[in-house]
């Protein structure tokens, strides 16, 4: 294919970039401390050059209408055995873009994504506009929100799910004690996927007769408290792992493993494995559940609910929204509130004060 940005790389841009994937590489450069936040631009960004290629178009071909038709394609990719396909590896060979249509919101983030991709080529001076900047504010758009967090029946629907895992040979022994685990660290801390792939075991310390989880997220470093039962359940893991009951100083074994032979080096899992582990959990949660409505939020979830779920739940047990805030790491005390669902409840309740109209009898004498 010929070069992509001959007419749009006058002398004086700012990058060099004489393709598709050398602008791409270059604008996901900028990203290379965030691990998170590459991750997610990276797969948006791949994947619209993916049908960018199969169009025989270039990023400088794009106009509106290609956005258009783009938000069309993320709703229902098509052909579905050309994009569709399980959620495994990106180097399994069965890997393929998607694993099913975008839901309303996941098409939003991505097409927010792009259109920073294009700003940013924009500002470099090495395209000439941007068309996704052409569509309407999101805040005018119809964009479904599902609330993602897992109520009273879907938890209870998970636990259940984490009680009746098998443990019949060593496989699933070591399976079903590292799932509780996963369940148990994302629960109890509210951590970020990221998080808890790149942190290691020494990660965990005391202070003052408490322990606390140091992490380093896409706010920086922060401490987060590490309750009884979440302390109970590393104790359980690391004794399943033949390890001594707390972590040592500095000690650099990960903090959630690769499953492998006994006796073998301990290694960490990747980010993928990760939300593989959760996601069959939410599927056997589904599957265990009578409620269609929780079922199909189950089988819809990702990892990051859990995130949201421990905002929620521990503002319903009664913890300040402040200390919720900082438990969580988020930048605006704003973003917190959004799980105080109490706030909503009350709402409801206080209009009950509005009493039945009463317009008297009106049966004809």
């Amino acid at each position: 294919m010929p070069p992509l940005l001959t007419p749009y790389a006058p002398q004086n841009a700012l990058i060099h970039a004489s393709s598709d994937e050398d602008a791409a590489l270059t604008w996901l450069s900028e990203f290379s401390t965030r691990p998170a936040t590459l991750r997610s631009y990276r797969k948006e960004v791949e994947r619209f050059l993916m049908w960018l290629h199969n169009r025989n178009q270039h990023l400088d071909d794009v106009k509106r209408q290609d956005v258009l038709d783009y938000q069309r394609f993320l709703a229902n990719p098509y052909p579905a055995e050309r994009w569709i396909g399980p959620a495994v590896g990106r180097s399994k060979p069965e890997w393929k873009p998607f694993t099913g249509p975008l839901s309303a919101s996941s098409i939003h983030h991505s097409i927010t994504i792009l259109g920073s991709f294009y700003g940013y080529l924009n500002q470099a001076g090495v395209l000439g506009g941007n068309p996704f900047r052409l569509l309407r504010k999101p805040s005018r758009q119809k964009i479904e929100e599902v609330e993602r967090y897992f109520d009273e029946a879907g938890w209870q629907a998970i636990l259940q799910a984490l009680r009746q895992l098998p443990a019949n040979s060593e496989g699933e022994l070591a399976q079903r004690e590292r799932s509780r685990w996963v369940i148990s660290l994302l629960y109890f801390s509210g951590a970020r996927r990221s998080e808890a792939c790149n942190a290691v075991m020494g990660d965990f310390f005391e202070s003052r007769q408490r322990w606390w989880w140091r992490v380093e997220g896409k706010t920086g470093i922060a401490d987060i408290p590490v309750n009884d039962a979440l302390l109970a359940a590393l104790r359980r893991y690391r004794l399943h792992l033949g390890l001594t009951p707390l972590p040592e100083h500095r000690e650099s074994t990960p903090l959630i493993c690769a499953i492998s032979k006994p006796g073998s080096v301990l290694r960490p899992i990747g980010d993928k494995a990760l939300y593989l582990i959760t996601r069959e959990i939410f599927q056997r949660a589904a599957d265990n559940c009578s409620d269609a409505a929780c079922r199909e939020k189950l089988r819809q979830a990702s990892t990051h609910w859990l995130r949201h779920t421990a905002a929620s739940h521990q503002l319903q047990a009664g913890i300040d929204l402040l200390q919720v805030s900082q438990n969580l790491r988020h930048r605006s005390i704003q973003t917190t509130r959004r799980y105080l669902h109490s706030e909503q409840d009350e709402r409801h309740d206080a209009l009950q004060k509005l009493g039945q109209l009463d317009a008297g009898d009106t049966t004809a004498s």
